[in-house]
């Protein structure tokens, strides 16, 4: 917002009355803002979208810490990063290709993924990343717990990591989840040929206002944040040629099934 409004970090400041280095601190989410200084800077920045100034205020003013920050300075700030945009997502839309999106994860599963990864992770720092992963997965199950749509490749389904038993279990516990409520879980099979993108994982993040949708892709170097318009229509088109592109909910719970009978 304050980019947009052509206004430096130091006239931010001198309007609030702090220094320079608070400004980016709050910008940061490292420092709280009040509601009354942002909504100073919402006006000054001619901001009258009251929507998202509200979004913001209930954001900044949250005034308590979230579970993932136990793991500040233990996991990659990414992984942090990505348990707060989920808590504060009201819509979830995933694209995997090679496996199951982390909110639906078996810890078995879990444990096969993050020992996958290269550099190899002590056994130690694997556990940690299951069980920040299996704690993610509290968000579905929350009171105002956001819609979530998986959108699953055949690859991911067929993909065995752990071995064809945890396959399997990871398997019939997406069936499983997608029987809950406001959980979608939808496959696209080989047989329909060619899908958008470059086969990475995105999980697209709505918030309470557009302005505040995330996107996140998965890379080999740790999470990438995209919020440009641009790249935010990018990737809802994206997802929504991806669920053109997959079978019916009730299709993909039988597809499912069927591979899970082979394992």
């Amino acid at each position: 917002m304050r980019v947009a409004a052509g206004m430096s970090a130091e006239q931010a400041a001198n309007l609030l009355g702090v220094d320079r280095g608070k400004i980016s601190n709050m910008e940061s989410g490292v420092r709280n803002i009040s509601e009354e200084r942002l909504r100073t800077l919402a006006h000054h920045c001619h901001c009258d979208d009251e929507q998202y100034v509200a979004a913001l205020a209930e954001m900044a003013s949250a005034g308590t810490q979230g579970w993932w920050e136990q793991y500040r300075g233990a996991l990659p700030q990414g992984l942090l990063d990505i348990a707060e945009l989920e808590s504060r997502a009201v819509r979830m839309r995933a694209a995997c290709t090679v496996h199951v999106p982390g909110l639906l994860q078996t810890t078995d599963y879990a444990f096969a993924v993050f020992r996958a990864v290269l550099p190899h992770l002590p056994e130690h720092e694997v556990a940690m990343r299951a069980a920040h992963r299996s704690r993610r997965q509290e968000v579905l199950a929350a009171e105002a717990a956001p819609t979530f749509t998986g959108i699953l490749h055949e690859a991911a389904l067929r993909m065995q990591f752990g071995g064809p038993r945890v396959a399997r279990d990871q398997l019939e516990h997406l069936l499983d989840q997608s029987e809950q409520h406001g959980l979608t879980v939808l496959v696209v099979p080989f047989t329909h040929g060619a899908f958008p993108g470059a086969g990475q994982t995105v999980l697209y993040a709505e918030g309470p206002t557009e302005q505040l949708d995330t996107v996140q892709i998965d890379n080999s170097h740790g999470p990438d944040f995209l919020y440009g318009e641009d790249e935010l229509a990018k990737y809802r088109t994206h997802l929504d040629r991806m669920e053109d592109l997959a079978l019916s909910p009730d299709d993909s719970r039988d597809f499912i099934h069927t591979i899970a009978r082979e394992l």
